[in-house]
C-alpha cells in the first residue's frame, strides 16, 4: 500500500558534485601547477534522500516498523546507488522492517541524473558564482513524466580537510566547486519546489560542509510531509522560513497543475512565430529549443505542450539536453528538444529538417534553412489567435504601476500569484480557442457506434489553402489520441467549449440524421469566403478510399460550422475562486509523536473548515474530505480515512480516489474492518470495493478505424456494419431494405465490385450537390435551412425548359437562359402523381404529372428515362410529407429523403432494367400507406404539437424509461442570462439525454448515471437533478456543468421513487426517496444528510408521492398513507377481482380538494376511483378503450393523464399500428375525454411542462417522444 502514497510534493532529494577525493586531486594538481585554472569535472550523485524519513519507535509492534540506513553524505565514486524502487509518501506507512535500505525511487534514471544536474559540465572555478536554477522533466517509456528542479550553489574548496568528518585545516582556497541539489517530484510544481530551494539556500550559507547533509535531510523530511491538493479550486499553503509557499491545485484529475507563467513564451516569441513552432508540433516535426538560459528551455517547452491540450505529444521529450547528449538530436523520429544556445550551429550542422527555435532572440528556422517551409495554422483561427495575443497584458509592474508598493514580501508574492493565475487562465483559454477553431468540425465526422473517422469528409470541408496542413496534421499520433477521446467521448474543456460555441444552424442539423448538403444560407457564406472555382474530380478524389492516393482535393469549408470566434466577454470570464487551506507549521523535531502531532493539528484545522462551509459549498467540502481522508491514513487512521472518502459520494465522485480506497481497504486489521461493518454507509463501500476487484477488468476500446471499401463479399450483417461505418445511413431495417434492392433477382449478398461502384455514386451525389451554383435569386426565394438533394438534366416542362430540383421541402424549376425560379409545388400541397405520355412526332415520350392544391392546372415534365425514378422520388417524398405532418414528427420526412438518395444511388449504380424494380424496395413510405392507414385521429392531430426522438445518434431505438421537465431560471453567474427550460430523458443503460425545452434540440447526448436502468427523476430549487437507479444509488447532477459528480448510497435496494417536500422548513428542504424493500428516507436537500428512515412492510414499494407533508406510497398489492412518524395510517389493497389475476397498482394520483384517490393496474383496463375516507371499495371504475393496462398517471390542471399499455398482436407483441394511447380523463364527468394515439410500443412515462404541454414516452420498438398540447 504505501507504494501508491504519492500525493506529497517530494519524490526523492539527490545531492550531485564532485567526490572529496576527487576534489583533493584537483587542488593537489592546481597546487602543483602553480596557479588555479578553471577545469571541468565529472559529477557524480554523491547522496540520495527518499522517504520515508520516520519510523514508528520500537514499541510499536503493532505495525511492522519502516526505518531509513544513514548513509554518508559525499560518497566515494565507485559507490553506485541502490536503483530499486522506493516507497513514497512523508507518513508513516506500513510493510517494511527496519533494517532494509532506502531505494531510489523508481523511473528516476540516475546514471543521466548528474549530466542533467550539470548540463553545461561541472566546474571547479576561481570565484564564487551566483547560485542557478533550472528544471528537467523525465518521460518514461509510458509517457509518464516526473519532474525535477535543480540548484546548484557553489561552496569553496578547503584544502587539507578530511571530507570524511569535516575537520581539517581552515586554510580556504581561491577554488570554487558547484553542489546540485535536485527535488524530484511527481508533479510539475517548477516554482513551489524553486521557493523551497531557495529556503534551503538561506540555511546552505551559514552552515558548515559537516551540517550539510543534515540539513538537506532535515529539508527533505519536511517536504514529505506536504500532501499534494486535491483536484479542484483548493490550493494548499505551507511555511519554509523565510517564505511562504502555495501549491496550487490541478484543474481536473486528468490535467496536471500549472505552476509556472504562461506568458514566458509570449514574452519570447511573437504571436506569428509562436503559431509557427504550435504547427511544427501539431505536425510531429523535429523541434529543438535554444536559449542561453538552462531553466528557460524547460519552462517554454512545458508551456508549449499545455498550449495544445487537449492533443498531448505522443514523442520524446527532453527540453535540457546535456552536452554529452547532443547525438540525440539524430534521432530520427518527431521530438522536442532543448540544446544551450552555445550548440547553434553544431545541431544545426548535425542533420537536415531540424525546426530550430532560438528562444532569446524569437526565430524560428530549419537546419537546412533560414525559412520554415511547413503549412501554417489556417489563417482564420491563427488571426484570431493573434489577436487574443495582443490584447493580453503580460507585463505585471504595467498592471501594477497604480497600486500601492508591498511592504511584506508574502504579501507581495501573493499579489504576483494571483495575477499570474488570472493571467494563465485567460492564456489557457486563448489556446484552447485556437485547438476548438481547427478541429472543432471533427465531430461532426465521427461514427461513435463503430469507432470510424472519416478523415476524407472532414477534409473535403477545409479551405484549399489549408489542406495540406490538415493532410499533415491527421496523419499524427497527437491528433490519433486526439480522435480516441473524441470517441470515447471525453467531457474534457475542448468538448465543453465546442459545444458551447457552435452555431444555431449546426445544432439544428445535429437533431436531423439526414445526408450532409449545404443550405442556402451556407452556400450564401461560402461565396463570400471562397470562389467556388472547384471541380467535382477534384473534390471526389479524397472523398473515396483505395480509388487513389496522390489526387488532390479542394472544397471551400463551412464557416458557419468553423472559425467561431467566442465574444471577449465569453473568453475573459475570472477563473473560478479558489480557497486557500494552510498546513500547520512543520514540528521543531521531526520524531515520529511529532509528526504524529503535526497530523493531528492538521486534521483538526480540516474539521474545523469542513464544519464551516458543510452547507455551503459541496465542492470545496469535498476537497477538505479528501485531504483530511490522505492526513488519516497517513496516521494509520484508517477507518476514519474511510469515512472521509466515503463523504465524496456525496459532495463530489469526480476526485473520489478508487485506487487509494482499495489499497486503504485491503490494509484494514481485523478489528478496523469489524468497525467499518458495523457502520452502514462504511458497509456499502467495502462491499463496492470487494464486488469492483471482483469484476473483470474491462478494457477500454481505443483503436480508431478508416473506413475501407471491402474487399470480398457482403452478407447481409457484414454490409449492415460496412454501410453503417462509411456513415451513409445508421437505421438497420432501412439498410437491410437496400440490401435487398442491392440483391434483386440475386445472391443474397453483395459483391465487393458493385459496393465500390454504390459508394462511389453516392459520394458523387454529395460532391455534385456541393457544387451546385444557384443564382441569388433563386437562394432567395428558398428558406435558410434548405438543401439541394437532387437535380435533374435539363428538360421540358409545362412551366418552359430546365432543370428540376428538389429540396427537402418543394420542387422547383430552375429555368434555363435567363437563370430564374418557378415553383413547381411543396410536397405538403401534392394531390396525385403519376407517369403519363406525351406526343413528340411519331413516338410518345413518358412524362410526368403533379396535380397539386395551389394551382389548378397539372405541372408536367417530358423527364424522358429519368421519369420513373423522378416518379418514385416524388412519391416517397410526398407519403413522408404526409407521415410527418400526420404525426408531427419530422424525422419521418428525414427518413424519406434518406429513401430517395439511396434509390438515386442504386438506379444509378445497377444500370440495369430491373434498376426501377429494385429501388421501389427503398420506396417505404409509399408503400406503407397502403398498409397502414396515415390518417391520424383528429383529436391525436389537434393535440399533438411535436415528436422528438432522443436515440437519434444510436443504431437502434432505446426505450424512454423517465421523462422529467425543469422550468427555465435566472442565473447571476457567468453571462448566460436566462436558462431555457430543459427536458431529460432516461434511455437504457443509465444513459441521460437533455433538450432544450424551447428549441428542442439536444443540449447533451448523453450523461452516464451508473450502468443500470434510471427508475425515477425529479428537479430541485438547487439547480440538482437527482436520479434514482436499480443500482440503488441516487446520482446527482449539476444543471450547470451538465455533469454528475455526486452519489447518495444509503438504500439498499433499487430506489423506485422520489419527491420533494416543497414547504419550508428553517430554511431547508425535504427530499424523500424509496426503494422497492420498503425503505424510506428523508433527506435534507442542501446538505444531504438522512434526517429520518423508516420501513413500510409491504410487497413492492414502487412509487410515493407527498401532499401537504403526508406520505403516499404505492405498493403492489396496496396504496398506503403513512403518518409522521412512518407507521401507516389508511391502506388501501387491491379489488377483490383483481387479486385472483395477476395484477398490482402500478400508479396513483391523489386529488385532496375532492377526497379521491385514482389508482391503475399493470393488468387491467380500468381506472379505480377511491374515496379517501372510504376506501374499502372503488366508488367508481372507469373503462379505458383499447388499453390492456396502465402503466403511469399525471395530473394536469383538472384532467387525468394516463398512459397504457397497447393490445397486443400477433405473438404478444403490438403491430406496426398505433396501438398504444394516452387517454385524457374527464374527472367531472369521469369519462375518457380524448384517446391520443401517437406510439407504436408501450407507453413508459409521462411529464408535465407547467401544465402547457404533456411529455409522453415508449418503449424501444417505438422509442420516441410525443409532445401534446394542454386544454
Amino acid at each position: 500500500m504505501a507504494d501508491y502514497l504519492v500525493p506529497a510534493i517530494l519524490e526523492a532529494c539527490v545531492v550531485v558534485g564532485a567526490s572529496g577525493d576527487k576534489l583533493q586531486e584537483v587542488c593537489q594538481t592546481l597546487n602543483d601547477a602553480g596557479g588555479p585554472e578553471p577545469m571541468l569535472l565529472e559529477p557524480e550523485v554523491l547522496h540520495v534522500l527518499a522517504p520515508p524519513f520516520i519510523s514508528r519507535p520500537q514499541a510499536d509492534t503493532d505495525v511492522p516498523k519502516r526505518a531509513k540506513r544513514r548513509r554518508s553524505f559525499l560518497r566515494k565514486k565507485r559507490e553506485q546507488p541502490n536503483l530499486a524502487t522506493a516507497t513514497q509518501g512523508g507518513g508513516v506507512p506500513e510493510g517494511r522492517g527496519a533494517n532494509e535500505d532506502v531505494s531510489v525511487p523508481k523511473d528516476i534514471d540516475l546514471m543521466a541524473l548528474p549530466q542533467l544536474c550539470f548540463p553545461g559540465g561541472l566546474q571547479v572555478t576561481n570565484e564564487q558564482k551566483n547560485e542557478q536554477f533550472h528544471y528537467l522533466v523525465f518521460t518514461d517509456v509510458f509517457g509518464n513524466k516526473t519532474y525535477g528542479v535543480v540548484m546548484q550553489y557553489y561552496r569553496p574548496i578547503l584544502e587539507g580537510t578530511s571530507y570524511q568528518n569535516g575537520a581539517g585545516s581552515s586554510q580556504i582556497s581561491k577554488l570554487f566547486s558547484a553542489y546540485g541539489f535536485c527535488i524530484i517530484s511527481k508533479y510539475p510544481y517548477f516554482t513551489a519546489l524553486k521557493d523551497c530551494l531557495s529556503c534551503l539556500l538561506n540555511q546552505l550559507r551559514i552552515c558548515r560542509l559537516s551540517d550539510m547533509e543534515e540539513r538537506v535531510k532535515e529539508f527533505a523530511a519536511k517536504l514529505t510531509l506536504v500532501p499534494i491538493p486535491p483536484p479542484g479550486q483548493l490550493h494548499l499553503m505551507f511555511t519554509l522560513r523565510p517564505l511562504t509557499i502555495t501549491l496550487p491545485s490541478r484543474e481536473d484529475k486528468d490535467h496536471p497543475a500549472i505552476d509556472l507563467e504562461l506568458h514566458l513564451p509570449l514574452l519570447c516569441l511573437r504571436p506569428q512565430q509562436l503559431l509557427q513552432v504550435l504547427s511544427c508540433l501539431l505536425q510531429e516535426q523535429r523541434v529543438v529549443l535554444f536559449s542561453a538560459d538552462w531553466a528557460r528551455l524547460t519552462l517554454v517547452a512545458e508551456s508549449l505542450l499545455i498550449f495544445l491540450q487537449p492533443l498531448s505529444w505522443q514523442h520524446p521529450y527532453v527540453p535540457v539536453l546535456a552536452r554529452s547528449m547532443l547525438d540525440f538530436v539524430m534521432a530520427p523520429t518527431a521530438f522536442l528538444m532543448g540544446c544551450h544556445l552555445s550548440h547553434f550551429s553544431e545541431v544545426a550542422a548535425e542533420t537536415d529538417d531540424l525546426i530550430l527555435v532560438n528562444i532569446d532572440d524569437g526565430s524560428v528556422s530549419t537546419s537546412s534553412s533560414d525559412t520554415v517551409d511547413l503549412p501554417d495554422i489556417p489563417s482564420s483561427a491563427a488571426d484570431c489567435f493573434t489577436q487574443r495575443c495582443r490584447s493580453l497584458s503580460i507585463h505585471f509592474d504595467l498592471d501594477q504601476c497604480h497600486s500601492a508598493s508591498c511592504t511584506d514580501i508574502n504579501e507581495q508574492r501573493a499579489q504576483r500569484r494571483a495575477w499570474q493565475h488570472s493571467l494563465n487562465h485567460d492564456i489557457q483559454r486563448i489556446a484552447l480557442e485556437l485547438i476548438v477553431n481547427l478541429f472543432r468540425d471533427v465531430s461532426s465526422h465521427l461514427n461513435y457506434a463503430h469507432r470510424v473517422f472519416h478523415s476524407e469528409q472532414f477534409l473535403k470541408t477545409r479551405e484549399p489553402a489549408e489542406q495540406l496542413f490538415y493532410k499533415k496534421v491527421l496523419e499524427t499520433h497527437i491528433f490519433h489520441s486526439f480522435l480516441r477521446d473524441r470517441l470515447n467521448k471525453q467531457m474534457d474543456n475542448f468538448t465543453r467549449m465546442e459545444v458551447g460555441t457552435r452555431s444555431a444552424i449546426y445544432k439544428m442539423k445535429a437533431m436531423i440524421e439526414v445526408p450532409r448538403r449545404p443550405t442556402m444560407q451556407e452556400i450564401q457564406a461560402k461565396r463570400k469566403t471562397s470562389s467556388m472555382e472547384n471541380k467535382l474530380s477534384k473534390r471526389l478524389g479524397m472523398s473515396l478510399p483505395n480509388l487513389g492516393e496522390d489526387q488532390t482535393l479542394s472544397f471551400p469549408r463551412n464557416p458557419l460550422l468553423s472559425r467561431i470566434m467566442m465574444p471577449d466577454t465569453a473568453l475573459r470570464t475570472a477563473p473560478k475562486p479558489v480557497k486557500v487551506f494552510k498546513l500547520a507549521d512543520f514540528p521543531v523535531s521531526l520524531s515520529f509523536h511529532s509528526v504524529q502531532s503535526y497530523y493531528s493539528e492538521v486534521i483538526q484545522q480540516l474539521g474545523k473548515d469542513i464544519f464551516s462551509v458543510q452547507n455551503e459549498n459541496s465542492s470545496l467540502l469535498a476537497r477538505f474530505y479528501y485531504l483530511r481522508g490522505f492526513i488519516n491514513m497517513l496516521c494509520s487512521r484508517r477507518v476514519d480515512a474511510l469515512s472521509d472518502f466515503q463523504n465524496l459520494y456525496k459532495t463530489d465522485t469526480a476526485i473520489f480516489p478508487t485506487h487509494l480506497v482499495t489499497l486503504l481497504v485491503d490494509s484494514l486489521h481485523r478489528d478496523e474492518r469489524q468497525q467499518a461493518q458495523r457502520r452502514p454507509e462504511l458497509k456499502r463501500l467495502l462491499f463496492k470495493v470487494k464486488t469492483d476487484n471482483e469484476k473483470p477488468l474491462v478494457q477500454t476500446d481505443n483503436h480508431v478505424k478508416k473506413f475501407q471499401l471491402p474487399r470480398i463479399p457482403l452478407h447481409q450483417d457484414e454490409f449492415v456494419r460496412c454501410i453503417q461505418e462509411c456513415g451513409i445511413v445508421k437505421d438497420v431495417a432501412t439498410i437491410r431494405r437496400l440490401f435487398d434492392a442491392l440483391t434483386d433477382g440475386q445472391l443474397k449478398e453483395i459483391d465487393p465490385e458493385l459496393f465500390r461502384v454504390f459508394y462511389t455514386f453516392w459520394k458523387e451525389a454529395e460532391a455534385e450537390a456541393q457544387d451546385v451554383n444557384l443564382p441569388s435569386e433563386v437562394i432567395n426565394q428558398l428558406d435558410n435551412s434548405e438543401c439541394v438533394y437532387k437535380l435533374s438534366s435539363s428538360v421540358k416542362t409545362s412551366h418552359g425548359v430546365g432543370k428540376i430540383a428538389m429540396t427537402q421541402k418543394r420542387l422547383f424549376l430552375l429555368t434555363e437562359g435567363q437563370p430564374g425560379f418557378v415553383e413547381i409545388t411543396k410536397f405538403r400541397e401534392i394531390q396525385s402523381v403519376k407517369i403519363a405520355s406525351a406526343p413528340f412526332l411519331l413516338v410518345r415520350i413518358p412524362s410526368l404529372r403533379i396535380q397539386t392544391a395551389s394551382r389548378p392546372e397539372v405541372f408536367e415534365a417530358n423527364l424522358k428515362t429519368e421519369t420513373e425514378l423522378w416518379n418514385l422520388v416524388v412519391k416517397e417524398m410526398w407519403a413522408g410529407r404526409k407521415m410527418a405532418d400526420q404525426h408531427k414528427d419530422p424525422q419521418y420526412m428525414t427518413q424519406a429523403l434518406t429513401n430517395v438518395l439511396l434509390m438515386d444511388a442504386v438506379v444509378g449504380c445497377l444500370q440495369t432494367q430491373r434498376s426501377i424494380s429494385a429501388a421501389t424496395k427503398l420506396a417505404y413510405f409509399d408503400k406503407i400507406k397502403y398498409e397502414v392507414p396515415m390518417m391520424v385521429p383528429k383529436t391525436t392531430s389537434e393535440t399533438l404539437k411535436h415528436k422528438i426522438n432522443p436515440s437519434l445518434d444510436l443504431v437502434e431505438p432505446q426505450t424512454v424509461h423517465v421523462l422529467l421537465y425543469t422550468p427555465g431560471q435566472l442565473t447571476c453567474n457567468d453571462l448566460q442570462g436566462e436558462m431555457n427550460p430543459k427536458l431529460w430523458v432516461a434511455l437504457s443503460g443509465g444513459r441521460v439525454v437533455v433538450f432544450d425545452a424551447a428549441s428542442w434540440s439536444m443540449l447533451q447526448d448523453s450523461i452516464q448515471v451508473g450502468e443500470t436502468q434510471v427508475t425515477c427523476m425529479i428537479g430541485l430549487v438547487q439547480e440538482q437533478v437527482w436520479i434514482g437507479s436499480q443500482d440503488s444509488v441516487i446520482y446527482i447532477i449539476d444543471t450547470h456543468s451538465m455533469s454528475c459528480n455526486k452519489q447518495l448510497t444509503d438504500h439498499r435496494n433499487e430506489v423506485t421513487g422520489l419527491s420533494v417536500d416543497t414547504r419550508d422548513h428553517h430554511g431547508s428542504q425535504y427530499t424523500y426517496s424509496c426503494s422497492c424493500d420498503g425503505t424510506i428516507l428523508q433527506w435534507d436537500s442542501s446538505s444531504l444528510k438522512v434526517r429520518r428512515q423508516f420501513h413500510l412492510s409491504c410487497d413492492r414499494l414502487s412509487s410515493m408521492q407527498i401532499h401537504d407533508g403526508t406520505l403516499w406510497c404505492c405498493c403492489s398489492d396496496s396504496i398506503v398513507e403513512l403518518r409522521k412518524s412512518g407507521a401507516p395510517h389508511r391502506r388501501i389493497t387491491l379489488p377483490d377481482d383483481l387479486r385472483s389475476m395477476p395484477s398490482s397498482f402500478s400508479c396513483f394520483i391523489l386529488v385532496p380538494e375532492r377526497g379521491q384517490l385514482w389508482t391503475g393496474c399493470s393488468d387491467s383496463e380500468e381506472l379505480c376511483l377511491w374515496q379517501v375516507n372510504n376506501h374499502k371499495y372503488p366508488s367508481k371504475r372507469i373503462s379505458l378503450p383499447g388499453c390492456s393496462g396502465v402503466t403511469c398517471m399525471i395530473r394536469v390542471k383538472n384532467q387525468i393523464w394516463v398512459g397504457c399499455r397497447g393490445r397486443s398482436g400477433v405473438g404478444g407483441q403490438c403491430d406496426d399500428q398505433l396501438r398504444s394511447q394516452v387517454l385524457v380523463v374527464d374527472p367531472d364527468s369521469l369519462t375518457v375525454a380524448k384517446e391520443l394515439q401517437a406510439h407504436s410500443d408501450t407507453i413508459q412515462t409521462l411529464c408535465s411542462a407547467e401544465d402547457r404541454y404533456v411529455m409522453s414516452g415508449s418503449a424501444r420498438r417505438d422509442g420516441k417522444i410525443a409532445i401534446w398540447k394542454v386544454e
